[in-house]
This record gives structure tokens, C-alpha cells and sequence, in this order.
């Protein structure tokens, strides 16, 4: 199976990475030519793009200037290991194991709206840039989806097609799986959702179902899952399987409110 996660606002550049082993991302020369575009943005348009503070503005015109290649070491930063948003700190990849890692290389990517698709692994440069955003890229290319086209959608198939595997788990949000078009992707794609009790119902709670994404990935890493229906004993955090109200590939595991 191959999981795909959106990446994160929330970055780290600071920490050391635990490990010194990266690859590169393979769209980097699509990379290159949108820092171009978005490097002739003033802080205020990035304001207005991004819909953002201006502290924030002022910090990803600066991330863009000195965005540059070559990608090394010291420059840029394994992509796992950068994010850290709600579904990074649930994942917790700076406490994985060497086999973890590589397992996560082969069955983990990230949908990014700069990078395109990353390996947990591949080196990357601090940015912002969300696949929902409405920058025109060019005059027929009018947001990011039209840029990236079916490049994403392609790549995910030649992996999954080396892998042997037909099951996609899609544990991104729907902006950026919105980036992956799946009648040309033609595999079984299943998608967990995560609902907490609230009020005697189960509802989807963002903060909770984004660490919940994060607790599936490290469950399938750590675990090196390979059987899609083994995610049916996923059962971090107090989350279980729910048949009764899943449907078709839609996987639904809920919580109970303890108090």
C-alpha cells in the first residue's frame, strides 16, 4: 500500500535531524520555476495571495528570495522531518527507527503545492505555498491543480505500480487530494475518517482527525503494514474501527468521550 498525507504550515528548521540519510524530490525543476514567479511578489501580494498576516508575509518573502539550488545538507531538511503541523506531531517521524524510516520512504508521500510529491526523506527548503491557493502561474494555468496537472496523479501510479500494490490511503485532506485525479490513477483508494463522540454523536473534530492521520501513518510505518485490512485494528489513542457507520472505502473510526 502507499499513503499520501498534505504537508503542514508549521515548519522546523531548527532541530537536528535525527538521521543523515536524503534523496532529492523529483520535481524540482517545477520547484525552481514557481520560487521564480512567487519570488517577484512583494510581502504585501504574498499578504493578499495567502490570505495571511503581514508577519507572515514578510517571513515567506524571505523564505522565497532565498530559496536556491543545489538542495544539501545544510540548506534544506528531510521533508518528515520538517512539517510540523497537527499530523506530524501525531506521526512523530523523529522518533522512528532506522527500519522505520526506510519503510516510510518506500509507502509514505506528501502532496505539496511547491514540491509537488515528497518522500518522507527528500530534502526540502522552508516554504508556503497551499495547494488550494489561487496563484496564477500563467495565463492558462490559473492555480496550482492546473499546474501540476496529472504530474502527481502519475508519479503516485508509477510508484504504486512498482510496488505491486493496488491500495491508495488517502489520509491528505481535500485540498490536496483534490491534486491527485483518481479515474487516471485507476487503484482502490480507501480513506479513513475520524470521528470523536461530542454532545452523544460522532463528528469529525479537525484538530483531533488531524493527529488521528498522523497516529494511522505511524501505526502502518511502525507496524510496516502491507494489508490494507489490517488497518481495521488500528487502535491508537482510543480510536477503533467502526463498521456500522463506515461505507464502502470510506473507513470510519470514531472515539469515545471518556468523561
Amino acid at each position: 500500500m502507499l499513503i499520501v498525507l498534505s504537508p503542514a504550515k508549521r515548519l522546523d528548521f531548527d532541530s537536528v535531524p535525527k538521521t543523515d540519510k536524503f534523496s532529492m524530490p523529483d520535481f524540482l525543476e517545477e520547484s525552481e520555476y514557481l520560487v521564480g514567479k512567487l519570488k517577484k511578489l512583494s510581502s504585501r501580494q504574498i499578504e493578499k495571495l495567502m490570505g495571511v498576516s503581514a508577519d507572515i508575509a514578510h517571513l515567506n518573502e524571505d523564505r522565497f528570495k532565498s530559496w536556491s539550488l543545489p538542495f544539501n545538507e545544510d540548506n534544506a531538511r528531510p521533508a518528515v522531518l520538517a512539517f510540523k503541523g497537527d499530523v506530524y506531531l501525531g506521526m512523530q517521524a523523529e522518533k522512528f527507527s532506522k527500519k522505520d524510516l526506510n519503510f516510510a520512504q518506500k509507502h509514505l508521500r506528501i502532496l505539496s503545492g511547491l514540491y509537488g510529491l515528497l518522500r518522507p526523506l527528500d530534502l526540502m527548503q522552508a516554504y508556503r505555498l497551499e495547494m488550494g491557493t489561487k496563484f496564477k502561474v500563467t495565463s492558462a494555468k490559473t492555480n496550482l491543480y492546473k499546474f501540476w496537472d496529472t504530474k502527481i496523479t502519475l508519479a503516485i501510479q508509477e510508484t504504486m505500480e512498482e510496488m505491486g500494490s493496488e491500495d491508495l490511503i488517502n489520509l491528505a485532506s481535500n485540498e490536496y487530494f483534490k491534486s491527485v485525479k483518481p479515474k487516471i490513477l485507476n487503484k482502490n483508494i480507501i480513506t479513513p475518517i475520524f470521528k470523536d463522540e461530542k454532545n452523544g454523536e460522532f463528528k469529525v473534530i479537525q484538530f483531533f482527525a488531524k493527529k488521528a492521520r498522523g497516529f494511522m501513518a505511524s501505526f502502518i510505518i511502525k507496524n510496516q503494514i502491507k494489508n490494507t485490512e489490517e488497518l481495521k485494528a488500528f487502535n491508537v489513542e482510543g480510536y477503533s474501527y467502526n463498521p456500522r457507520l463506515s461505507v464502502g472505502n470510506d473507513w470510519v473510526f470514531t472515539r469515545e468521550n471518556k468523561n
